[in-house]
């Protein structure tokens, strides 16, 4: 054998050649040779041969000399044995290639060893007669060998029993790996016979060169298993080397693994195997055309695409795993994997990559329903019949299947980031072709189907959590590793479609222009993980839970569709019932469904390895993001001023918007879901991510994400468990950073949530407040908090704005609640009246009682709302009195007041009952008490007083002596409180005459001097600069306050523009005057005429 090692392509050449040869030699002499046979035997099993290595001779031992003395003397070292190594390689060759030129040999082991006759014939007519075996002679000892063919038609009699002795169902490859695991026997037993390191060392290199033989030939069979005889109806070629690869399932252990045989590759075998295969092979990267191949036939193995999926009997998936774990634990065939063509196919669509691509389909496996609807079905059959213990047993059960295969996938591409640069590289290029595939996958109309599943999708989420944990230690060290500039220098993420925080597209194309070095190095590895792992989450995991949202969103309107149907029941009875029963078990199983779809997202989204990972992640993302707009760049250490500078950084603005976004929805999911992941580490930078950006609001541009960083607050104190107000309830209430900023934060919150420019913002801003009411509730009884309201009314026009919202917030509500409260009423009090409501037809019943599910849906939203607003304004005005009193809030708010206790109170309140309030949530005593506590907190201010007595429309002693009586009576008040209630309307009263009197003084007044919007007499007219109309000034300062428009032609304005009407006020004033002295005179008069 030459020194210089053979290629594959040298080998397989010079087989042809040789096979070639042989042919033609036997065409000649007429001999039918086993490699030209065309006819077949039937196949005859025949048992695997078993073969010891052969003995290896040793040199006689020499005696030791007898000791001269009888005093114990030093052992002197035994020789080393001397190997014949001409006669241990004969025997080797025979042993490893299970062969002999001897008839004889053969028939002493009844022809289990392999007789070559034909090879021994050509090499007497060489002159080698009688020669013995050695490594020169081993190619042309395989090749005969591997040309032999037991079901070939033989005329030789002489040779029958070598070919009857052949396995008839043996492989080529299963042949080759014999030989292999031989030749391992052989050296194992070479080193332990202690020859000297020369005669060891002589032999090892023979041995090795056997190995390469041998191995040489398995990668040619696994590329070619037609180049040698092979028997019908076999797995050949890659399939062969798949099979073992399958038996290292995690499962797999010593007493699971599969017995030993001298043809087969066991679990301890294989790695070996595989080591020779990559080193033979690996030069000239002529391994991809070996081991490629096979890599394909195991990830796309057919268990990877049962509808089981990780479910059922058969766990075939596991040695999938098992197999490429072995695989890529090869440096040179985890190179080899992210070289092949599989690996990112340039052909893949969004929707076809994780059938496409390598590791693709072990990546998809998972336990949404819309890739894997049986699993569901298997584990959640019958949600409403299960216990909970029964349904926690199937969590357990299935999220111990999905940590095992999301370990092992974290594995193996850790494995292959390790192995080099380059595959480190395309690692990161397949998680970035993934996102770029699925930029169209966050939208909100998005068809599944055009898109990756969402069990892949979390899947590479759990890998890159995985990958991103090493840098995310409790100190931030590592943050500064992250470039801030990587959507400059990188092409990994593509923005240019996506929302920015607060820039233009222009100017994040000129920000990414300026930044951008072409001689800046690549981005780290800690930065691409870190903006893949957002992205990500953004394309991937938010989009899962928003489909798990919106299940519930389904589910509630087939509850409301299922009570459409039910209706009244009088369907029952009817030529219509079996087609209306049937609809509604229609309906039934659709619930059905969707619940079992439920429990199988919840399996994942709520598995608690999986939280703690994410919520982790997404903390450390909020801080990296406070870090952003922190103009030292240090935050947490030491923590940044939550009131950040008026101009917001170019770098922050640029940023995508959806980093704000994922953070909010992400945790505002967890705080729903698993609030109990935020009881060891979190809570601080929740609070500081929320106090900051509700604070500093400008930061942001989206009024939406605003709002839900409110949203975010109010769930983050909604209770639960143990934990009365929540996650945040009591640090909001302790430390120092939410006593001093919380409360401006919700006031300029509830301020700025008025005009938000969307469409919807008219309704958006009820939730909001309702949201801020309910924080300020959790909030109220510390002192501190309280003492930080009073600062912020210090601040006159911010407070009064932000009262004067309240206000109208509370009329809005009020209003609307009572309507559909009377409507409702209305249509109950109809349907009682059986007798005319039967002789109603069907479609006008059916469609009044749409009507009244319809009024309740809304009534209940607004008694809600409406409730907690008055709540809002009974807490205020109790700690802070003199904003209420300014002129252009005093008079709206006790207008307000009285109306709303005329119709709790007054001669209509009978409208307002309906059956079942609480399900409306309508609770009219206590909305009663919260109205007569504002009276009572404002009772003592005379500018209170005097607004009561000037509201002809409303005001009636009647109405408070009815509500005073009720509030008595059902226990709502005291009777101090009463009292003090009745000595607030007696005052009232007295005011009033006054009030009354005074206004008949003034006699008929110009229309000049009064105001076009409220027509009372101006006491401060003020001329708007765009449509030249006088008001009064208390009269514009309210209207402002709600709307920053011109009300006569909707120009925008500010009060700072009105244009006092000086010489309009002195002959207003003078007006005044003299009626007055008009009335004097007149009195001095009436006087004068009284006395005489």
């Amino acid at each position: 054998m030459s020194d210089n090692p053979s290629t594959p392509i040298d080998d397989a050449e010079r087989i042809r050649m040789k096979r070639l040869a042989k042919l033609q030699t036997a065409e000649r002499s007429g001999r039918t040779s086993p490699a030209a046979s065309t006819s077949t035997l039937p196949p005859t099993q025949s048992k695997p041969l078993v073969v010891k290595p052969p003995p290896v001779s040793s040199p006689a031992k020499k005696p030791s000399p007898a000791p001269v003395v009888p005093l114990p003397v030093p052992v002197k070292k035994k020789a080393p044995s001397k190997l014949d190594l001409a006669s241990w390689e004969h025997e080797s060759i025979g042993f490893v290639f299970n062969v002999t030129l001897e008839r004889s040999v053969a028939d002493q082991t009844a022809y289990e060893t392999v007789w070559l006759k034909h090879l021994a014939e050509e090499f007497e007519s060489e002159g080698l007669k009688n020669t013995l075996l050695n490594a020169d002679l081993a190619d042309r000892i395989l090749i005969a060998r591997l040309e032999l063919d037991p079901g070939a038609m033989c005329d030789d009699l002489e040779y029958l029993p070598v070919l009857a002795s052949l396995p008839a169902q043996q492989t080529t490859f299963e042949y080759l790996v014999g030989t292999w695991k031989r030749v391992n026997a052989t050296k194992s037993a070479l080193l332990k016979k202690g020859y000297s390191p020369s005669d060891t060392q002589a032999a090892l290199l023979r041995l090795e060169k056997l190995r390469e033989l041998v191995i040489s030939y398995t990668g040619l069979t696994l590329q070619e298993p037609e180049m040698f005889p092979q028997p019908q109806g076999r797995m050949l070629g890659p399939a062969e080397l798949v099979a073992p690869l399958l038996s290292l399932s995690a499962l797999s252990g010593p007493l699971l693994a599969p017995s030993s045989s001298p043809n087969t590759l066991t679990p301890s075998d294989i790695e070996q195997f595989l080591q020779d295969l990559a080193r033979r092979f690996e030069p000239d990267n002529e391994i991809d055309g070996i081991l490629g191949p096979v890599v394909k036939s195991l990830l796309f193995h057919e268990s990877l695409f049962r509808p089981e999926g990780l479910g059922g009997g058969d766990a075939s998936w596991r040695g999938v795993v098992g197999g490429l774990e072995l695989l890529v634990s090869i440096k040179a065939i985890a190179m080899m994997i992210t070289r092949m063509e599989e690996w990112n196919p340039a052909s893949a669509t969004a929707p076809t990559f994780e059938r496409m691509a390598l590791l693709g389909p072990l990546c998809r496996l998972g336990v949404f329903s819309r890739e894997w609807p049986a699993l569901g079905t298997s584990y959640f059959s019958d949600p409403a019949k299960r216990s909970r213990d029964n349904v926690e047993s199937s969590f357990a059960s299935l999220r111990g299947t999905l940590k095992s295969l999301q370990s092992s996938l974290f594995q193996i591409f850790n494995t292959l980031v390790r192995a080099g640069p380059e595959p480190r590289e395309a690692v990161l290029q397949w998680f970035a072709r993934v996102i770029s595939l699925n930029s169209k996958r966050a939208g909100t109309h998005v068809d599944p189907e055009t898109v990756a599943s969402d069990s892949f999708m979390v899947n590479l989420q759990t890998i890159l959590l995985r990958f991103a944990e090493p840098f995310m230690d409790a100190n931030y060290s590592k943050m500064d590793r992250i470039d801030p500039l990587f959507y400059a220098q990188s092409s990994c993420i593509n923005l240019k479609e996506e929302t920015r925080i607060k820039a233009t597209s222009d100017e994040a194309v000129e920000w990414e222009r300026a930044h951008r070095n072409p001689n800046a190095p690549e981005p780290n590895f800690i930065s691409n993980i870190f903006y893949l792992t957002v992205a990500m989450s953004h394309y991937g995991y938010l989009k899962t839970i928003q489909t798990f949202n919106n299940l519930a969103k389904h589910l509630e309107d087939l509850k409301r569709h299922l009570e459409f149907i039910n209706g009244d029941g009088s369907w029952m009875g009817s030529p219509m019932q079996a087609r209306v029963e049937a609809t509604i078990n229609q309906v039934k199983n659709e619930q059905n469904k969707i619940r079992i779809q439920q429990l199988a997202f919840q399996t994942q989204l709520c598995d608690p390895e999986f939280t703690f990972r994410s919520v982790g992640f997404t903390i450390f993302l909020s801080t990296w993001v406070i870090r952003q707009v922190d103009p030292k760049k240090t935050h947490p250490n030491p923590p940044a001023q939550i009131l950040l500078p008026e101009e917001v950084p170019l770098s922050f603005r640029v940023l995508p918007e959806y980093i704000i976004e994922d953070i909010v929805e992400y945790f505002l999911f967890v705080v729903q879901t698993s609030p109990d992941k935020f009881e060891m580490t979190g809570k601080i930078e929740l609070m500081t991510f929320v106090l900051t950006f509700l604070n500093c609001t400008w930061y942001i541009k989206n009024p939406f994400l605003k709002a839900k960083i409110n949203d975010l607050l109010f769930m983050s104190v909604w209770g639960y468990g143990y934990e009365k107000h929540g996650v945040l309830g009591n640090l909001l209430n302790t430390h120092q950073v939410a006593l001093e900023h919380l409360m401006p934060a919700l006031m300029h919150f509830y301020i700025e949530v008025e005009q938000t420019g969307a469409s919807s913002q008219f309704y958006d801003k009820f939730n909001a407040r309702r949201n801020i009411s309910y924080i300020l509730k959790v909030i109220w009884n510390n002192p501190t908090h309280r003492k930080a309201l009073s600062i912020e009314a210090k601040n006159v026009d911010k407070f009064v704005r932000f009262i004067n919202l309240m206000m109208n917030d509370v009329t809005y509500l009020m209003n609307e609640s009572f309507t559909e409260l009377t409507q409702i009423h209305e249509i109950q009090v109809e349907m009682k009246d059986q007798g005319t409501w039967n002789s109603r037809t069907q479609e006008y019943r059916r469609e009044r009682e749409g009507m009244l599910r319809s009024l309740e849906r809304q009534a209940s939203s607004y008694t809600t709302l409406s409730r907690s607003t008055v709540e809002l304004l009974k807490v205020f005005t109790a700690e802070t009195k003199a904003p209420f009193m300014v002129p252009e809030i005093v008079d709206r708010l006790a207008a307000m007041l009285d109306y709303n206790l005329v119709a709790l109170a007054g001669p209509k309140y009978q409208e307002l009952k309906v059956q079942d309030p609480e399900k409306l949530k309508f609770d009219p005593k206590a909305l009663l008490s919260d109205i007569i506590q504002v009276f009572l907190n404002l009772s003592d201010q005379p500018d209170f007083i005097r607004a009561v007595a000037g509201d002809a429309r409303s005001f009636s002693r009647e109405v408070f002596e009815k509500a005073a009586d009720v509030a008595f009576r059902v226990n709502l008040k005291s009777s101090a409180e009463i009292e003090q209630l009745m000595t607030f309307v007696a005052n009232v009263e007295e005011v009033k005459l006054a009030l009354e009197a005074d206004d008949d003084d003034l006699g008929e007044i110009p229309d000049e001097f009064q105001d076009p919007l409220m027509a009372t007499i101006m006491r401060d007219p003020v001329r708007l600069p765009s449509s030249k109309t006088v008001v009064d000034r208390s009269t514009i300062k309210s209207h402002l306050l709600s709307d920053p428009t011109d009300p006569f032609n909707r120009s925008p304005l500010k009060i700072e523009d009105v244009i006092p009407d000086l010489e309009l006020k002195a002959r207003i004033d003078a007006f005044l005057i003299e009626r007055r002295n008009k009335d004097k005179d007149q009195q001095d008069v009436d006087m004068t005429e009284a006395r005489s």
